[in-house]
């Protein structure tokens, strides 16, 4: 008999169910969310009249497009000179607002890389 790797430990402690057909259904206990990817769920959510369940378990903050340069980041969004990437800063930070969701935002010291700044919050569980 084989032991279980780290993964297949995570993975089977995390499992609600699986079909026949292998997909499965997991319980996701903490959300790490950024500027690139999130505006579609939340825009889903606004579409289906939802908020999140146990918003709490959500940890947001811009990575992808946020100024390395101490001038450009004290100007705030207006450092961001790229406007599709100031846009999707100021959507982060609006829905993050409208749905109760815990942000780091770009003038927030802590903030920095999403998968870097989890664990040094201790959000990543």
């Amino acid at each position: 008999m084989t032991g279980k790797t780290l993964y297949d430990k995570l993975w089977d402690s995390h499992l609600v169910t699986q079909r026949d057909d292998g997909t499965a259904l997991i319980y996701i206990d903490r959300q790490l969310i950024h500027e690139v990817t999130s505006p579609q769920a939340f825009e889903g959510l606004r579409m289906a009249g939802r908020r999140p369940w146990r918003a709490d378990a959500n940890f947001a903050t811009p990575d992808h497009n946020i100024p390395t340069t101490r001038n450009e980041r004290a100007e705030g969004l207006e450092g961001i000179r790229d406007p599709i990437s100031r846009i999707q800063v100021k959507t982060l930070d609006e829905n993050c607002h409208d749905f109760g969701i815990f942000e780091l935002d770009m003038n927030d010291e802590r903030q920095g890389i999403v998968h870097v700044v989890g664990p040094e919050q201790g959000a990543t569980l």
